[in-house]
This record gives structure tokens, C-alpha cells and sequence, in this order.
């Protein structure tokens, strides 16, 4: 950071390190007379005074500062709180969490100054001093640490402190991360490994910090290591020097080991012509220069001597490997990659639901704070339900329920403020009006007075025939979604009626707490809500138990096909927010469909099917009396609202209810609102019709009413007809959410995912078994190789004291029906440190260009969580050759893989027996004493028992072929192993390659490009 820009971040809050508070309790004067004319005649002068003040704040930090840490419903707590000797994490005592007590710095979204949380807000005026207050906001779901401290200087020491910090990370690249990320790693797991504290480690302290890292390694070659890496005077114990030579000499890599070895004929290094035939021949790379491996050399290898003579060692190698540079995801994909110019029908748009709450639909905070998270991490489709509120003043919050009320003008304060940081993309606003004229009139206001030139009005068109205008066209835009004034209503008319039918918040009465009881206190609508909240848990275990190999997201064919819906129940069901993780804790563990408790109380008398498809029981209860309530819904009369003029003329795109194909023709600026249940049969009952419309107009899937727990539907059904908004909670982290992550991650996470060219014209089929006929089909060819540092499942029972894992290799396609599947890598016995699978696993895809790619980690053992991790990968961002997958959230923890993709003509069968680089005879390693046991004996009835819930293969299923074809592969002796049994005597055709790889086109100065003529964005 030069000086120029510590100038700004100090005196104007730059974005290095906004809203960078200077009133440091090593000032004597505050942020004005600091920034005066007299000091700013030297950026020299200022940055010297900067890290001054930096060091003072680090060292105060480091000394600690007793808190009071509040929490929400209860007294405040006093801690102590530090920044580590690394600062790397916020640390506090006492906890009962111990070690795990602390906030990792990487982690922090947001510094606060001030009472703005909500948890400040529940405590009465004058509680605390203002200048004593700050809230850290940090994690996936922007969790709070709210702290109040003794004095107004301590605060703003930790506010200083913890900006810089945030602000360092920030700046840096992927590289200097990762490292930083690495030596942070190795510094704590040495801190934490000496119990006795005496800066060094013992052989007993290595041993159990093994055991810790799931390393089983026998005690003599354990001490051996420990013997040489002891080389200082203080014999017996290892210092952070030697317990790094240590650790270097324990994770010396066998699989990247042999890899040198072959493209460097036996050398102990790889010089440049090695380098260049590796990364052309393995990588997919072309026109690598010396100069670019010249490059590699300098950044990666850390042996003096290598680097004079201009090589590559085996360190050097595994730092190379082990960067960004040999990670899975295509870096060319962190930027925007796709077409821009297209209509807006023609993109998938990153959509949030209900985007102010916190938690649940039901007693949950409302907070502006979401909106930010939201717009930053990528959504281009935030949704604002406005109420009368007090003072004239609309208020945001879920209707009839205990949700706490935030200020409309807040909100559009706040969408202003962060809707164009992260990318210029529009963002839509989808606003669910429930207000009064004179309120709307006051959003009207706010909106155009906050907003100003943002709010795109000037292209609404009543053209039905007019097209929408591109994102590139849109840039910096931001549109209004919601009721229209119909266009024969008298021009000088101040308000008029509109429907109320298609509002996207209407809610079931058994729903809502209030319902207009004003009788009702709050604390018995919160008992009201906790027993539907308890009832859901109860399901949602019941559904764990009767249904734990459920996991695979599939679609579900037309109604009128039972053969084709009873081949595809065999494929799983997936509607669930948390099917593989189980996560657990809270109301976040009710991840799956729920509404049987509530629809079996209203529709007693209706038959209740059991469900074979991708929705749950919700689905299918609403939809089994599907005609009563269509009968129903078209006998009632219909509602109305007023709505006012001022409102009206800002909405770009009309929010309208669920369209009816055959009477209704399409208009390009209207947006058709419905619940997933009712997206659900139209995809039933008139898939065809649905797909066309999904085609010219706009629709938009919200949750079913019954989510009152805040989970997620499987948004990829959808997805597969072509619907372009499918909001989900934000809030609700796990699967769902993982895959909307993968999909949007694709093209710079900047909101908008082209769809392929058959969604947007023509006549298209996700459900029929051959949805492309004539086109080619991708063949995924994965070689799982080995694991990385993978850690105990998360809260565990006995945590690090916990047994060494059995861990194996999950890997499932998500995308058109007839591509879902998932296989599975043996198990490696007593070994997360470093695992060899070496299997590989062969999937065929017919349209790659919305499928997801999900590698999950397991523990066998079928007590308790088994669940280790997961990283999911929209197929066009991975990238071929020998790769590292990184599990999402986890420090080091990763999986090694071999990724090959060719482009066949119909299923091709996976090859069985060839040898590949790695496979050799089980007695050479420890690693393999399980594989060696799988041939010599015969299944056990224990394997039966193998992972309830870690989906064990369904019956019938094919086992798994080990082996490691090379990349040219004969295919006409091969077939995907996935497929159905009555697939497997096909014959497949030969593989057509551009190159070796046909989906990877040419690049320059080693890097990869994708061939546009064979990939579609």
C-alpha cells in the first residue's frame, strides 16, 4: 500500500479500507484536525505516521482488551479478547469452546462502528456509550460479534486494527494467500500442538498432534523424522524451524513424486523442456515459452541451487501444483468470460428471496446489512416486502409474523450504496407492495431521490414485440419489478386498482402468527412459532431416517411417462438444502421440503402420494389436490389493491402471476411470479408450453409459503426449463446454496449465466432421454488420486480426540435428468493425511453447459457425522490435466484428481484394466493395504452396512472399474458407469478429439483457452 493510497484510505475512507476510522487511542485530536492541510503537505510524513499508528493498534491488539461481548435475548458476557501472535484470528477467554474460540481475520466482512447490529438495538437507550460500541460482522451468513468496550479509545484501536487487517488481505493475489494462508497454518498448528508452551515440540507432543491431522504413520519412522529434522543444539525437541522441516519431510507428495519422475526421465528435477512437455502434453497448455518456466522457477522453487541452474525440484513442483496455477477452476472464468449483449431472457439471473431476514420466516431479524452480503457476493435480484409503517414511513419485513421492521428508505439506501461494487451489472428489485397510497408515494420518493440516475425508467415499453435490453446496455442500472397501472386507465389518474392474485409474498393462513389477532401477544405467537418450528425438526429426522440414500438432484419427467418417472426414481431425490452435509445445529439442519405438517392439517381429506421425484413432500401434497384448488382458485373472487400513479411509472418490468399459454400472449417486460409448487405442475402438466414461454418473457420461482424454516428447493429443475430468476435464501447456507455458487461462479460471479443456445430458441426437452439428438456429448473422464490434510468431520463427537478417518471420494453430476448420477472411490483405511484412491470415474453428459460437478469427502463410519467436505464446479470452469480440488471453506484440505473430457457420439464404456501412471502393486505402500484386502476376500456382511448416510450405491448399480486410462482412450469397448444396467451392452462409438482433448482450444504464453466453437457459455 504506497503512500498516495494510505493518504485516502485515511483522510476519505477509500476502498482499500472504507470508512477507515483514525480516532485511534494514540491520537490526541480527532479525524479532521488529524487530516489538516498542515500534516497533508507530505504522503511520506503520513504513511510513516499510518504504521505508527498500525503497530501501536497491533500491539494493543495483541495485548488484549477486556469486552463485554453481548448476545441476543440475554445478559452481556465480559471476555478477554487478543489478536494472535500471527495475526490470524480474534481470539477470547474463558469459552468453553477453548481453542476453537476465535474469529479467523480472512473471515470478516465488515467492521461497524457505533450501536447499528441489531443486537445493539434491543437494548434500551443510554445502555452503552456509542463511541464504546462496535460490531464484527463475519462468515458466509454475516454473523455478528457485538462488543462493547471500557473506553471510546479502546474501541476505535480495535476498529484501526482490524480495518488494516482487512484491507492487507484484500490487496493481496491468489498466490501470496494461499501462502500467506499456509505459513498462518503451520505457526498455528505449532502454537496449538505445544501444550506445555514452551515454544518448542516434544515427541509426545508430534505424536498426538498426528493423530490430530489424521496422519497414522508408524511410531519408528515418525521418530526417525523426528531425528532429523532435530538439528539444533536443544536435542529432543523441534522448534517452528524444525517442526517445519519436519512437516515438509512427513508431506513430501508420492503422487506428484512420480509425476516428475515421468516427464523428467528420472531426474530429481524437471528443467525447461521437462516443464514445457508437462504442462503441453498434461496441463492442455500452449505456446509455453522458457520464459514462462523460467517464471515458475523464480516463484516456486525454493532451493538456492535450483534456482541458479534454472530447475524444478520436488518442493518446487508441489508449490507449483499446489498454487492456484494447479487448481481445478479455470482462472480466465473469476472474470466476466460470456456474451453480454444478449436480452436479458437469454441469462440466468442470481436471485434472492425474502433478502432482509436473518434466519426463519417466522421470529427471525430483519437487517439491511443482508442486502449488502447479498449485492456483493454476487445477486443481481434482491426482493424488498413493504408494509405501513409508523410516521408515514414504510417499513420492510415478512407480513404477519414476528420478524423484526427495518425502514424502506434504509433499505434503498443501503442497495444504493453497495449494488455496483463487486460489478456494473443491473440489479432488479422486486418489490412486494403491500402499502397504503400515501406510502407508496413515499417509496416512490425514496426511490427516485436515493437512487437518482440509477433507476432505470426511460426504456418500459408496452411494445409486447419489443425485446429486453442487454446486460451491457443496463450497466449501472438498477429496475424495478412489480405492479403496473393497466395502460387504459385515465392518464391523470393519482392511483388505481390492480390485481392482488400474483403477489410472489402471499402467505398461507397456517402461515402467518398474527393473521390480524390482535389478542395474540407476542409471547404466544412465539410459542406458536416455536411448535411449527419443532414440528418441521421432527420431519425432517423422520425423512433422514426413512429416505438416507436420497441425495442425487434429478428432474422429474411428464406425469403422463411412468416409465420413465419409475427409471428415474432410482436416481434419488433431492430437494433438500443439506442432504450430504446433515448439517446440524439450529433451525439450519431443516434443509429439506416440508410442508406435509402443515398441508396434512388443511387438506386432511386429500390422498397423499409417496414422492419418487426431485420435490419433496411438499410438492406433492400441495399438488395431489392440485384440481380442487385450480377449481377453487378460479370460483373465488378476485382481490384488488390500489396503487399509486407516482409507484407505477417507476416499474420496468410488470410483475405478473402464473400464465396461462394457451389465452396469453407473451410480453418481454413482464416478469411471472409463482411458488415453486406451482412452477412445478406447469413443468408436469405442460413441460412443452412452458419451456417456449421461458423463451420470450421473464419468470421468476420463489419458496413455497410452507419454508417457514427459510430452506431451499432444488433450483436446477428449474434451471433446466429455462427459468431465468429462481430466488433462494440467502441465509440458509449448504447444498442448495453451494450449487447456486458453482453455477454463477462461471462468468466472473457477476449475476448473469448465459443459457445455452437450445434453451433460448427452438424446441427443447430436458426430460426426453436424447434432449440434443445429432449433437455430441461430452465423456468426463476423472482420475481420483489422492487426498490432502483432510480433517475430522465437522463436530464430531469426540473431535480431534476422535478416531483417524476412513475417507473416500463422491463425485455426482447435477444438471438435465438424464446426466444425474454420482459414483464413488473405495474407502482408504485409518488415513486423512494423505489417501491414494487412484480410481477412476467416467460420466457422460449431454448438454455439459448447465451441469454442476460436486466432489464430496467422506468419512465411513456410520455413527455420527461422517460429512467432510465439498467443493462443487460448474463443468465449463473445470479445467483438464492433473488438478487440485480444493474443499470450499477449508484451509488445506483438497483432493488431487486427473481431469479428461472428449466428445462422443452416444454413451461410450468406461475402460477397465489399463494401467495408468500411478497404478502399481498394493505391497509397495501401506496406503493400499484396503485395496489389497478387496481382492483376497469376499464381501462382508459389515459392507452392507457401508454409509447410510453417505448414499451407499442403490441396488443394481455397477461397481465401480478401477484403473487409470490415459487420456486416448479406445471407447469402443467402453461405457459410461453410470448408466443403467440395460445400457451397459451398447456398443459406443469412437471418441472425436480436437487435439487430445476436444473441448479445449489453443491459447498462448501457457495459458488455456477454451474452444468457443466446441463450448457454449
Amino acid at each position: 500500500m504506497d503512500a498516495s493510497s494510505l493518504n485516502t484510505s485515511l483522510c476519505s475512507g477509500g476502498t482499500a479500507s472504507p470508512n477507515l476510522s483514525m480516532r485511534s487511542a494514540v491520537f490526541t485530536n480527532d479525524t479532521d484536525s488529524f487530516c489538516s492541510s498542515k500534516l497533508l503537505h507530505s504522503n511520506s510524513f503520513l504513511a510513516a505516521n499510518y504504521f505508527t499508528v498500525v503497530e501501536k493498534c497491533m500491539g494493543c491488539m495483541q495485548t488484549g482488551t477486556q469486552m463485554l461481548k453481548l448476545r441476543g435475548g440475554s445478559k452481556g458476557l465480559v471476555r478477554f479478547f487478543y489478536l494472535d501472535e500471527h495475526k490470524s484470528c480474534i481470539r477470547w477467554r474463558p469459552s468453553r469452546k477453548n481453542e476453537k474460540a476465535k474469529i479467523s481475520i480472512d473471515s470478516i466482512q465488515e467492521v461497524c462502528e457505533g450501536k447499528q447490529s441489531e443486537i445493539f438495538q434491543r437494548y434500551a437507550d443510554g445502555s452503552f456509550d456509542p463511541n464504546c460500541c462496535f460490531s464484527i460482522y463475519y462468515g458466509e451468513h454475516m454473523e455478528s460479534l457485538d462488543l462493547v468496550s471500557g473506553t471510546g479509545e479502546e474501541a476505535r484501536t480495535w476498529i484501526t486494527g482490524l480495518k488494516y487487517l482487512m484491507a492487507g488481505i484484500s490487496d493481496e493475489d491468489s498466490l501470496a494467500k494461499r501462502q500467506r494462508t499456509r505459513d498462518q497454518w503451520l505457526k498455528q498448528t505449532f502454537t496449538e500442538a505445544d501444550k506445555n508452551g514452551d515454544g518448542s515440540l516434544s515427541i509426545s507432543e508430534v505424536l498426538q498432534l498426528l493423530h490430530k491431522l489424521n496422519v497414522n504413520l508408524p511410531r519408528q519412522k515418525v521418530k526417525q523424522m523426528f531425528k532429523e529434522a532435530d538439528t539444533d543444539d536443544n536435542q529432543g525437541t523441534l522448534g517452528f524451524e524444525e517442526f517445519c522441516s519436519f512437516y515438509k519431510m512427513m508431506s513430501t507428495r508420492r503422487d506428484l513424486y512420480l509425476l516428475m519422475l515421468t516427464y523428467s526421465n528420472h531426474k530429481d528435477h524437471l528443467d525447461n523442456d521437462d516443464l514445457i512437455r508437462f504442462l503441453e502434453t498434461e496441463q492442455k497448455m500452449t505456446n509455453v515459452t522458457k520464459e514462462h518456466c523460467i517464471e515458475i522457477v523464480s516463484k516456486f522453487e525454493p532451493c538456492p541451487e535450483n534456482q541458479t541452474l534454472g530447475v524444478l525440484g520436488i518442493d518446487g513442483f508441489t508449490n507449483y501444483m499446489r498454487s492456484p496455477a494447479g487448481d481445478i477452476f479455470n482462472p480466465e472464468h473469476y472474470e466476466v468470460n460470456q456474451d453480454m449483449t444478449q436480452p436479458l431472457n437469454n441469462y440466468f439471473i442470481a436471485s434472492s428471496h425474502n433478502t432482509y431476514l436473518m434466519g426463519d420466516q417466522l421470529m427471525s431479524q430483519s437487517r439491511v446489512d443482508m442486502y449488502s452480503w447479498v449485492l456483493q457476493s454476487g445477486c443481481r435480484c434482491v426482493e424488498v416486502d413493504c408494509w405501513d409503517g409508523p410516521d408515514g414511513e414504510p417499513i420492510v419485513h415478512h407480513g404477519y409474523t414476528l420478524t423484526s421492521k427495518i425502514l424502506f428508505k434504509d433499505v434503498i439506501e443501503t442497495i444504493n450504496k453497495y449494488a455496483f461494487i463487486k460489478n456494473q451489472y443491473p440489479v432488479i428489485l422486486s418489490i412486494e407492495n403491500h402499502c397504503s397510497v400515501p406510502q407508496q408515494k413515499k417509496m416512490a420518493q425514496y426511490l427516485t431521490e436515493v437512487l437518482g440516475d440509477k433507476l432505470d425508467i426511460s426504456s418500459v415499453s408496452t411494445d409486447a414485440s419489443e425485446l429486453l435490453p442487454s446486460p451491457e446496455e443496463l450497466k449501472g442500472k438498477i429496475l424495478v419489478k412489480g405492479k403496473k397501472l393497466p395502460p387504459n386507465i385515465d392518464e391523470n389518474a393519482e392511483e388505481g386498482d390492480v390485481s392482488d392474485e400474483d403477489s410472489a409474498d402471499e402467505m398461507e393462513d397456517d402461515c402467518k402468527l398474527m393473521n390480524g389477532d390482535t389478542s395474540m401477544n407476542r409471547k404466544q405467537a412465539e410459542n406458536v412459532a416455536k411448535k411449527k418450528l419443532d414440528n418441521l425438526m421432527k420431519e425432517s429426522k423422520i425423512r433422514d431416517r426413512e429416505d438416507p440414500d436420497s441425495f442425487t438432484i434429478t428432474g422429474l419427467p411428464p406425469a403422463a411417462n411412468p416409465h420413465e418417472k419409475s427409471a428415474m426414481k432410482g436416481k434419488g431425490d433431492e430437494s433438500a438444502d443439506t442432504g450430504d452435509e446433515a448439517n446440524t445445529g439450529g433451525n439450519k439442519r431443516l434443509a429439506r421440503s416440508f410442508m406435509g405438517n402443515f398441508s396434512k392439517r388443511k387438506k386432511k381429506q386429500s390422498k397423499v402420494r409417496k414422492s419418487s421425484s426431485f420435490e419433496d413432500t411438499d410438492t406433492d401434497q400441495e399438488s395431489s389436490s392440485g384440481a380442487s384448488k385450480a377449481a377453487a382458485h378460479h370460483s373465488r373472487k378476485k382481490k384488488t389493491m390500489k396503487l399509486s400513479r407516482a409507484l407505477s411509472d417507476l416499474v420496468y418490468t410488470k410483475s405478473v402471476g402464473v400464465p396461462d399459454f394457451e389465452t396469453q400472449g407473451s410480453c418481454s417486460f413482464q416478469v411471472s411470479s409463482m411458488s415453486e409448487t406451482k412452477a412445478h405442475q406447469l413443468m408436469q402438466q405442460k413441460p412443452a408450453p412452458f419451456i417456449r414461454f421461458n423463451q420470450r418473457q421473464l419468470t421468476r420461482i420463489y419458496p413455497s409459503p410452507y419454508r417457514v424454516d427459510s430452506s431451499n428447493f432444488n433450483p436446477q429443475p428449474f434451471w433446466n426449463a429455462g427459468c431465468h430468476l429462481v430466488a433462494l435464501n440467502y441465509q440458509s447456507e449448504g447444498r442448495v446454496l453451494q450449487l447456486n455458487r458453482a453455477k454463477f461462479s462461471c462468468n466472473g460471479n457477476c449475476g448473469y449465466i448465459q443459457k445455452p443456445v437450445s434453451m433460448c430458441e427452438g424446441s427443447f426437452n430436458p426430460f426426453s432421454e436424447d434432449p440434443l439428438p445429432g449433437l455430441l456429448k461430452k465423456q468426463l473422464v476423472l482420475k481420483i488420486i489422492s487426498g490432502q490434510q483432510l480433517p475430522k468431520p465437522k463436530d464430531s463427537m469426540l473431535g480431534d480426540r476422535g478416531e483417524i478417518i476412513d475417507p473416500f471420494v463422491e463425485v455426482e453430476i447435477i444438471g438435465l435428468p438424464v446426466d444425474c448420477c454420482k459414483q464413488q472411490t473405495r474407502v482408504v483405511d485409518d488415513n486423512g493425511f494423505n489417501p491414494m484412491w487412484e480410481e477412476t470415474l467416467v460420466f457422460t453428459l449431454h448438454m455439459s453447459e448447465i451441469a454442476l460437478v460436486r466432489f464430496l469427502v467422506w468419512d465411513h463410519d456410520p455413527i455420527g457425522q461422517d460429512f467432510i467436505g465439498q467443493r462443487t464446479i460448474a463443468f465449463n470452469s473445470m479445467i483438464p490435466g492433473y488438478r487440485h480440488v480444493y474443499l470450499e471453506g477449508m484451509e488445506e484440505a483438497s483432493i488431487f484428481v486427473h481431469v479428461a473430457v472428449n466428445d462422443i457420439t452416444s454413451k461410450a464404456r468406461a475402460v477397465s484394466g489399463i494401467k495408468g501412471l500411478f497404478h502399481r502393486n498394493p505391497k509397495q505402500s501401506s496406503l493400499d493395504s484396503h485395496a489389497a484386502a478387496l481382492h483376497s476376500r469376499k464381501s462382508t456382511f459389515g459392507a452392507h452396512l457401508l454409509r447410510r448416510t453417505a448414499s451407499a450405491p442403490t441396488k443394481g448399480q455397477p461397481k465401480v472399474k478401477r484403473g487409470f486410462p490415459e487420456i486416448s482412450i479406445d471407447t469402443k469397448d467402453c461405457s459410461s458407469e453410470g448408466a443403467s444396467e440395460e445400457r451397459e451392452s451398447e456398443e459406443g462409438p469412437p471418441v472425436h478429439r480436437n487435439g487430445d482433448t476436444a473441448s479445449w482450444g489453443h491459447g498462448t504464453n501457457g495459458q488455456l483457452h477454451p474452444d468457443d466453437s466446441k463450448v457454449q457459455n
